[in-house]
Order: structure tokens, then sequence, then C-alpha cells
């Protein structure tokens, strides 16, 4: 808490952020009412002054009224909104308490965006294939939410390179990669050793039996040769924006 408290003063004095709002930034360091217990969960409001980002909600498993109480309390105490792996009934039961929340059927993810600290470049989120795109859409507006500029190129698997290296430019000038592949997961390995900055490798489920239901994604994207390339778990677009956000922040 003396870290976040210092960093608030630092943020004052050089004009980054002003005093009321360094105030109410303060007071939720130490209210008891930090973390809000719903009974059914306990929403950690301090979350986004330890790691920049408010908790995010995972909706897979809950019910829409657990989702929408959640997502009122969050988004009550001004925060940014993000729940993944979500749906239309969810959606539902959060507009009512949370009225500019949005839903983005393709990428199953309900959000609500309030300004803050911007990334200082671009992250590309790179598709293999159409069949890939529900989680490079989950990473891409994960990414933007969290406050990053975003650049999709979709449909440049290898089997046809020639898609991809006519995109030179795009990935060339992106601060982090997003990788996103399925069947034999080589779209991460080529676009590490295409690039200078870090790459987040994400296997997909997609693929026919052999593919294990991304396993062997995963497997290639783990033993990749080329440097730079981080991996993170199945079909987990999520995680990976998690990642590149944290990295396009540095500095």
């Amino acid at each position: 808490m003396t870290a976040t408290l210092r960093a608030l003063f630092d943020a004052v004095r050089e004009g980054r952020l002003d005093p009321a709002a360094a105030e109410r930034q303060a007071l939720d360091l130490v209210a008891p009412e930090a973390v809000q217990d719903l009974g059914f969960a306990k929403v950690d409001h301090l979350r986004v002054h330890r790691q920049g980002f408010p908790e995010v909600v995972y909706g897979q498993g809950k019910t829409p009224e657990q989702v929408a109480g959640i997502a009122e309390a969050i988004a009550g105490r001004g925060h940014s909104l993000l729940v993944t792996r979500t749906d239309e009934a969810a959606y539902a039961a959060v507009k009512r308490v949370v009225p500019d929340a949005r839903f983005h059927e393709q990428g199953r993810i309900i959000e609500r965006r309030v300004d803050g600290p911007r990334g200082a470049g671009v992250v590309l989120v790179a598709a293999a294939g159409t069949s890939d795109i529900p989680v490079a859409e989950e990473a891409a507006i994960s990414a933007e939410v969290m406050g990053n500029d975003v650049d999709r190129l979709y449909d440049v698997g290898v089997a046809g390179l020639h898609r991809l290296l006519a995109e030179r430019d795009r990935f060339e000038s992106a601060r982090v990669v997003i990788a996103v592949a399925g069947m034999e997961g080589a779209l991460a390995s080529v676009l590490g050793g295409l690039v200078r900055v870090p790459v987040v490798a994400v296997p997909t489920s997609v693929g026919y039996g052999s593919s294990f239901g991304g396993v062997t994604a995963l497997l290639a994207m783990l033993n990749s040769c080329a440097t730079g390339v981080s991996v993170v778990n199945i079909d987990n677009g999520f995680g990976a924006a998690a990642v590149a956000s944290a990295v396009n922040h540095l500095g």
C-alpha cells in the first residue's frame, strides 16, 4: 500500500493526476469496503491500484444474476468492466444495472470502457484462420478495454504465407504481437522469427482429431525455436491480452 500511495503522490506532483482523483484512489486503498462481499463473490476493488486494471469477471459457470451483481459492483466504483466467456442472457442482466455496457458476440465479452493510461504502442493480433477469430477477438477486445491500440490481422496462416508477408509493415511496427493459431500452431514461430518484439502465442482448439483439442498447437508453440515467444493456455485470448497490455504499458 505504501508504494501505491507514493505512486499517487508522484503522479499529482508531476501533473499526471489531479488531486481530487488521487483522493478518491487513496480512499479506496484504506476503506474497509475495498473488498466488497456480495455473498457469492468478493469483489477486489484494489486490483486496479495493484495491477493497473480492475478485476476481470470470468462469466462461464456464473448465472446471469451473479454476473450482473459483480458487474454492477465494479462499474459502480467507476472502473472499466470486462466480462469474458459470457453470453446474451448475462448481457441482458448486466444491461439492466450497467446501461452503457456493450456485448461482443464473437468474442463473448461484455465490456464498459473508462479512460485511463494508454499503452505506448500498438498490439497486433494475428489469427491464422477464420476459425480462430473468436479467440482472437477475445484477445483484441480485452486489449482495447485495457487501454491499448489494437491492429487486427486475420486469416494469415502458414498455408498461404504470402498473405502474412504482404502485411510486413503492420507486424513490424507493433510493440507486441499476439499470434492465435490452431491446427499445427506454426504462426507463432513464423512471427517470432520476423519481429524484434515479444510474441504472445495462443493455441486454439481448432483442428481435426490429432490436434487433440489444441494440445498439438500448444506443444508446437512451447517447442518453438523462435526467440521471444511466450505461450498462454489453449483458447486463452484474455490471458494473451493481459500479457501484451502489461508489456505495452511499460515505460
